[in-house]
């Protein structure tokens, strides 16, 4: 599968329904339950109609959604990150998320930078907001290191608590 993106240490692809076996995994890690919530997703089937269902609806109705993101140096998926765009929400939205292991190791923000960058200058999109819960320390500091502000709290069809809404303008 070509590349969408390309860090000097990340390659980001458009997610197909043989990576189930990674979004099985990555959508039932406790922190993925925790911050994002539970898919549902208990079996590689369940995993590539939701593959399908999501991420290719996405790619083809909109031209851009969550892309898979795969380390250089180990060649194996190590998360997702990209563009959500939300119904109840005017901007899209940065999303991401990483397997417990690969943490802590930059490349959150190494992937997230360069998805903003291909916001602003392939799909030319001016304001992005960031979505996550009050809990979620190390999303909020992703988002803020990435120079995005709090606006506001948001309530989200699903989620038992407000959001905490952050936005970035990709103009300035």
């Amino acid at each position: 599968m070509p590349a969408i993106l390309e860090t000097p240490r990340l390659v980001l692809r458009l997610a197909q329904p043989s990576d189930a076996a990674f979004f099985l995994e990555l959508m039932n890690e406790p922190a993925y339950h925790e911050n994002i919530g539970d898919r549902g997703l208990r079996t590689l089937e369940d995993a590539a109609v939701y593959i399908a269902e999501r991420y290719t609806a996405s790619y083809e109705h909109l031209g851009y959604g969550l892309y898979l993101v795969e380390a250089k140096t180990e060649a194996v998926p190590i998360g997702i990150c990209g563009f959500v765009k939300r119904d109840v929400l005017e901007n899209t939205d940065l999303g991401f998320a990483f397997l417990a292991r690969f943490c802590a190791k930059g490349y959150g923000y190494e992937s997230a930078a360069a998805v903003l960058e291909y916001g602003r200058k392939t799909l030319g999109f001016g304001q992005v907001f960031g979505v996550t819960s009050r809990a979620n320390r190390a999303s909020i500091r992703l988002l803020e290191k990435l120079g995005f502000s709090y606006t506001r709290a948001h309530a989200l069809a699903g989620y038992a608590e407000e959001s905490l809404l952050f936005a970035i303008d990709l103009t300035a």
